[in-house]
């Protein structure tokens, strides 16, 4: 590929979520000073609500027994959008990708929405990306959420994609500050079980040739220095 930018693709498991915001930071400051090429970072958190910058507590509705009974931590971050849920069976995206020549703040999410659209297209569910607020929805239920920052032209947080979550605790918020908002998964739309390693090639596929990079797969050697192994055994 002539003149294409390298991104390296890094699936990191199962992750805190307190730790791979601790990751993308020391990764952005990487990318921002130019010492990374891009990142695409891939990984499941346990139960978690999130609230972003416009995020409200009144839109939790979880009594302090059910965070306790089933371990759901709350977080303020500093991501936009308000109000979301990950957990296990959700695909989490956080590209940390330098906009700089790419393009601005609205192309980069018109382009997420894209590579989530696409890759579920080919397991044969229609989305519509464009007709409902920010994300990916099918027959109006939600299907992928998108919440970014970009400090210093980087991207960090991204996108979450309900593979084969427990859609139940999404009943105990207002998810993304939009009440009676329903939401789905692929798992719902194929009416069958479907694993993240499925998903997670395709959905990277698609990522590369929408954002026009070359991707090459990597891992974290090590956490407390971030060493990035690019196409690792």
């Amino acid at each position: 590929m002539k003149n294409t930018k390298i991104c390296t693709a890094i699936p990191l498991g199962h992750q805190d979520y307190l730790a791979a915001i601790e990751i993308q930071k020391q990764l952005h400051k990487k990318v921002s000073e130019g010492s990374l090429q891009n990142l695409l970072l891939l990984m499941e958190h346990a139960n978690v609500y999130t609230l972003g910058r416009r995020g409200k507590l009144s839109d939790i509705f979880a009594s302090s027994e059910f965070l306790s009974k089933y371990d759901v931590q709350i977080h303020h971050v500093d991501r936009g959008g308000e109000v979301t849920y990950h957990g296990p069976g959700q695909l989490i995206g956080y590209p940390i990708i330098d906009l700089q020549t790419w393009g601005g703040p609205l192309k980069y999410v018109r382009a997420l929405e894209q590579v989530i659209s696409c890759t579920l297209s080919d397991f044969g569910i229609v989305s519509d990306p464009n007709c409902c607020p920010t994300g990916v929805w099918v027959e109006n239920s939600k299907i992928a959420a998108i919440g970014v920052k970009i400090s210093r032209h980087v991207t960090t947080h991204g996108f979450a994609l309900n593979i084969n979550p427990d859609l139940s605790y999404f009943n105990q918020i207002v998810p993304c500050g939009i009440p009676d908002s329903k939401t789905t998964s692929m798992a719902d739309k194929i009416g069958d079980t479907i694993s993240m390693q499925a998903v997670i090639p395709v959905l990277v596929e698609h990522f590369e040739k929408i954002f026009g990079f070359q991707i090459e797969w990597g891992k974290i050697e090590d956490e407390s220095e971030i060493v990035i192994q690019t196409n690792p055994s």
